[in-house]
């Protein structure tokens, strides 16, 4: 569906830092049918929006060779990562507020030219995300349908701890229950509507860092995955079901970078 704004308090917009913006381009254009636009943008960086029939989706750009503050590096830059980011009415207030609940303000508020207002920030699991005001850039304008963003779900080793921050920061309630693996998953809601997932990092994971991880919609996703297959990802969870929502499956980007990508079975809220 097409947006025209998002709710404060909801995900909005998807960024991938990666070191090789080319073959992630060439990877994200052919594996969702977008198409990407260079915008150059301050101190030499281009930022690649990709979209769908002239609508923003997501954007990509190069991992920067030094980046400040140090925390923020040390936080974001084990690898090519998927930024998440969530509308708020004032970033500067988000800011303290994300100080009172515990967590941490790695870099900002900052104006991103007249795009936005932005905070870069740590929850107290140490889950890396961003929350934008926006100005001109609102964030996606197209949502969970095919090719577009579709969901949005954070990993911690402290789903207490999280959901005590994020209902605080953003206004959000909680509602348990069973998750496709049979674990439990949290739903967070702002009123009527889905605003994100939670889960706990499972030990057979392996070494996963708590993070925010982003969902794309596909129409096939079984054709999604051997298209993704054949460009170098790797599958890295086999597809599951999700009654009423979806069948979904996660994989690893040629450059490294993980996501999810969903056939769902019903619009998304």
């Amino acid at each position: 569906m097409e947006v025209t704004e998002h709710r404060p308090g909801m995900f909005s917009w998807a960024d991938l830092e990666t070191p090789d913006p080319e073959g992630s381009k060439a990877f994200y254009t052919e594996i969702l049918g977008l198409t990407a636009t260079d915008l150059p943008v301050q101190q030499g960086m281009v930022y690649t929006m990709l979209s769908k029939n002239g609508k923003n989706v997501c954007a990509i750009y190069r991992m920067p060779e030094e980046r400040m503050p140090q925390e923020v590096e040390q936080m974001t830059r084990r690898h090519p990562v998927w930024h998440s980011y969530f509308t708020v009415k004032s970033a500067d207030q988000a800011a303290a507020r994300v100080t009172e609940l515990g967590g941490a303000v790695l870099m900002g508020p900052v104006d991103v030219m007249d795009s936005g207002r932005m905070v870069v920030s740590r929850d107290p699991a140490d889950a890396v995300f961003f929350v934008w005001e926006p100005k001109n850039h609102i964030g996606a304008q197209v949502f969970g349908e095919p090719g577009a963003l579709a969901w949005n779900e954070l990993y911690t080793n402290d789903t207490e701890a999280a959901a005590r921050f994020y209902t605080g920061l953003f206004g959000w309630s909680v509602n348990k229950t069973a998750s496709a693996d049979g674990g439990e998953y949290t739903e967070y809601r702002l009123g009527g509507a889905s605003a994100a997932g939670m889960m706990a990092i499972r030990k057979e994971w392996g070494e996963v860092p708590p993070n925010w991880a982003v969902y794309f919609a596909v129409a096939d996703l079984d054709a999604s995955l051997d298209k993704a297959n054949s460009l170098g990802a790797n599958v890295v969870m086999s597809p599951m079901e999700v009654e009423h929502v979806g069948r979904f499956a996660f994989l690893c980007d040629p450059q490294g970078a993980h996501l999810a990508l969903i056939q769902l079975s019903r619009p998304a809220s």
